[in-house]
């Protein structure tokens, strides 16, 4: 597109501040400038801004929030019967090519590559893509397909400065075993800083400050090119593959069951376009989100939102906690649905965050350091969709088996790589104690997940006493441990 086309665009929408320095650019430096402004949605961005401000408002005057109704919640917490039936259903969508799995990373340095001190020292990513490799082949054993068959896709999300990190560290394992067809990159996309009136900042006198978008432009990410050479997206590649349900995590949870057929099934059963997986908080004080109803919908409700009496309140017949449901940021999609996301994205409303934006002086220039926030950077929330699903379904799972998310730095004592590797090892034993094994104190063995996906096919050490601590790879090397 040409300069002055660009120019009229950004005229018309009311930025043509941000040409303010072009006479003093360098070829180059026009080159890239009028790259990124071709490539924005100059328009898309009002409308975000004034539909963010008008939510703002109305946010001081909310509806109430509710408890999850009776029923809209089911558990697999000591019901093994219903987990075993959905666990079957979701073995089979997966066997059928129907399955597939989407992972969210954070911002800064790629969380997936953290080693979080397990004696094998393998990474989050590495974990999660053994997980993927041991589901195929459990899928294939169970419903009779040909070895090499089934295919669970794995679709990562990074973003712009992780990207590249991200790649190179999966090409460098070796794709840990997976075919690299079938693991496909994806960013997450940015909107331009605003000011309070709405007017996109400059970062610098030939570049438009952005910042990411928040978790929720996983929607609007999965329209996106893959990259400027490969004009395919997410959704189109899902729907070339057949796939009809995805499964999506923050990668950072090292518990987490990848493509998880219990909750496919689930989800599968109860026809539900989108689903949240949840965990039981674990006090009234717990500083967490939880799924509930504001008004008729359902929704995330912070903690901050629930007032303390809310929180204290219990269900007079389970005796739990009203407001029970933690978010741990899991989540089922069909296909269909995050087609259709786009149909009503304008009605979503992102969230604002007054920030501290270097920026360039309109006058004169010269780059601003602010000392008070001076700006603010637009977020959409991924379960910000929820409220706008006509079916949606919620699974209670146990968080000791579950939920042990990265989030502090070693050595913090919650949340961290340590508390990681012990509820990890932890796991560990209780497969094999389940399985009819002694594991004795203080004796840490720690399963490869191509041993076992979540406890299965080990049969073989009932009755065995496990004295010494160390890591399996395969099978046979677990009588070493005795």
């Amino acid at each position: 597109m040409a300069v002055d086309n660009i120019r009229d665009r950004y005229q018309a929408a009311g930025h043509d501040h941000l040409f303010a320095f072009w006479s003093t650019l360098s070829e180059s430096e026009r080159k890239s400038f009028s790259h990124q402004l071709e490539n924005l949605d100059v328009n898309r961005v009002n409308r975000i801004y004034k539909k963010a401000i008008a939510s703002e408002k109305e946010a001081a005057d909310p509806e109430p929030i509710e408890p999850l109704p009776v029923g809209a919640c089911e558990s697999v917490v000591n019901d093994p019967a219903s987990e075993k039936r959905w666990r079957s259903e979701g073995l089979q969508a997966i066997a059928r090519g129907e399955g597939g799995q989407g992972t969210r990373l954070g911002s800064s340095a790629p969380k997936g590559c953290y080693d979080i001190g397990l004696p094998s020292h393998k990474s989050l990513f590495q974990y999660q893509a053994e997980r993927i490799a041991r589901l195929q082949v459990v899928a294939e054993k169970e419903c009779n397909k040909p070895a090499g068959s089934v295919v669970i896709p794995w679709y990562v999300m990074t973003s712009g400065p992780t990207r590249r990190e991200t790649e190179a560290f999966f090409t460098k394992n070796n794709f840990f075993g997976l075919s690299s067809k079938n693991v496909v990159f994806f960013e997450q996309g940015t909107l331009p800083c605003l000011t309070a009136e709405g007017k996109i900042m400059l970062e610098s006198t030939s570049r438009v400050a952005v910042a990411p978008d928040g978790n929720g432009g996983l929607y609007a990410a999965t329209r996106a090119p893959l990259s400027e050479s490969n004009s395919s997206t997410v959704l189109s590649d899902l729907t070339d593959r057949g796939v009809l349900y995805v499964h999506a995590y923050c990668v950072d949870n090292c518990l987490v069951k990848v493509a998880d057929p219990v909750f496919l099934g689930y989800c599968i059963s109860k026809q539900a376009d989108c689903a949240a997986k949840v965990v039981p908080k674990a006090s009234p004080s717990e500083s967490v989100g939880v799924v509930a109803r504001r008004g008729e919908k359902f929704s995330v409700v912070e903690y901050s939102e629930i007032s303390k009496e809310q929180a204290e309140l219990r269900n007079s017949k389970t005796g739990e906690l009203a407001f029970n449901a933690a978010n741990i940021a899991n989540h089922f999609y069909t296909t269909s649905y995050l087609k259709s996301v786009e149909s009503f994205e304008d009605d979503l409303a992102f969230h604002i965050a007054r920030k501290k934006i270097p920026t360039v002086d309109l006058k004169t220039g010269e780059a601003v350091k602010p000392s008070k926030p001076n700006g603010m950077k637009l977020e959409l929330f991924v379960f910000d969709v929820f409220p706008f699903t006509k079916r949606f379904a919620v699974l209670e799972v146990a968080r000791n088996e579950e939920f042990s998310p990265l989030k502090n730095a070693p050595g913090t004592g919650a949340d961290d790589p340590e508390t990681s590797c012990r509820d990890l090892l932890a796991q560990h034993r209780r497969f094999l104690e389940r399985a009819g094994a002694q594991v004795k104190d203080g004796v840490e063995v720690e399963l490869s997940p191509c041993v076992s996906y979540a406890g299965e096919g080990l049969e073989f050490v009932k009755g065995k006493t496990f004295t010494r601590s160390g890591y399996v790879e395969n099978p046979e090397e677990l009588d070493a441990l005795l």
